[in-house]
């Protein structure tokens, strides 16, 4: 197994991450004092606990609180933020699942309903201990790097937990979306790296730039430009994770430049572009 550390920031801000090379799971582990995340997104399925004090953060457009003996869960592409509302902060843990990961694994294990973004849990916190130690020891054995053997033991046992965590998954909201604001979100996609306006954006919704803006927050809980950099974020990981230099990624995705995509990546994920390429790759920048 093949992994590096990743350490950030100072005493009352740290992180720690390590990446299984075979399975691409990312293991995390951080601290932070008042504010920690800017509102982002992942393509990838959240799982993690809360180790001490006071963790509290934004996700499906309401505000959770977790402390420790909670197991937080959250779905690929789920926007959240974080904080600390105490003083003294916070420690927790998370793993980051891919999504191709988890179709695999549980088709082995047939498991319905965990494949990738079809799985919507039915809570995004858990009171329950077996859940949290089931995420515990998956974590232990990959950021400790205890052996295949152990990590695919753990990673089997913790899917079984949570396949008993899903609600049925949604049907299609596309009948509840506005279609100015799918037409919106499809050119977003479409044009990622480009340099749209919002002019653009109003004339493929067939409304003013006013009414527009209003419409695709109440669809997607964010402003077109928020809802763009995240999936500039997302696209940038992705590519970061495979070797690309930040200054490459930067140019690929649509940020002005390598600087420009620091701030934007260092403020939702807490580490450099630069660090988390070399997690990813063992590579230094």
């Amino acid at each position: 197994m093949t992994s590096a550390t990743v350490v950030n920031e100072r005493a009352d801000h740290w992180l720690v991450a390590r990446r299984d090379a075979q399975t691409g799971i990312e293991a995390l582990r951080a601290h932070f004092s008042g504010h920690a995340y800017d509102p982002h997104d992942h393509d990838d399925m959240l799982i993690g606990y809360t180790e001490q004090g006071v963790q509290r953060f934004q996700c499906h457009r309401s505000l959770h609180t977790s402390v420790p003996g909670r197991a937080i869960l959250i779905e690929p592409g789920a926007l959240h933020d974080g904080h600390a509302p105490q003083e003294g902060g916070f420690t927790y843990a998370m793993l980051y699942l891919p999504q191709t990961w988890v179709e695999h694994a549980t088709r082995k294990l047939n498991l319905p309903g965990m494949r990738g973004v079809e799985a919507s849990f039915s809570h995004t916190l858990v009171d329950d201990r077996v859940l949290v130690d089931a995420i515990q020891s998956a974590f232990f054995a990959i950021h400790h790097d205890e052996g295949r053997l152990a990590r695919d033991q753990a990673l089997d046992h913790l899917l079984t937990k949570l396949a008993g965590q899903l609600r049925d998954a949604p049907t299609s909201d596309c009948h509840e979306t506005p279609l100015a604001a799918l037409r919106v979100r499809d050119l977003l996609h479409a044009q990622m790296e480009g340099n749209i306006g919002l002019d653009e954006l109003a004339s493929a919704a067939g409304v003013d730039r006013f009414r527009l803006t209003r419409l695709f927050k109440r669809s997607f809980g964010t402003s077109p430009h928020a809802y763009l950099v995240r999936l500039r974020l997302r696209a940038a990981r992705r590519l970061l994770a495979c070797g690309h230099r930040p200054a490459q990624v930067a140019a690929m995705v649509g940020f002005a430049d390598q600087s420009h995509l620091g701030r934007w990546f260092l403020r939702a994920y807490r580490m450099t572009p630069a660090a988390y390429r070399q997690m990813c790759t063992n590579v230094p920048d």
